[in-house]
């Protein structure tokens, strides 16, 4: 209990983590662990990407790393379907 309440599962959390050089403070339910794990995915992701195209401003970057991780997110939820599709057979 903190101050007479129950922590609960659902209680937010503020987890500062640092992306691409940049510190943001994330907000939500998941352990400070997950959200770090997150994070470090996301800034690995921009410096590859960085990398490959030096040239690209943040903004662009940054859209580039969204689109590469929701087709990462398509592929693998397609994936999982077709697998509990196989299971039911």
């Amino acid at each position: 209990m903190i101050g007479g309440k129950a922590v609960s599962e659902t209680e937010k959390k503020r987890t500062t983590v640092d992306i691409y050089g940049q510190q943001y403070v994330i907000v939500g339910t998941e352990s400070v662990g997950h959200v770090r794990l997150v994070a470090s995915m996301v800034d690995d992701k921009m410096r590859e990407i960085s990398s490959k195209n030096p040239s690209l401003d943040t903004t662009k970057l940054a859209v580039l790393t969204a689109v590469n991780a929701v087709n990462d997110y398509l592929k693998i939820k397609d994936r999982l379907e077709r697998l509990e599709k196989e299971l039911k057979e």
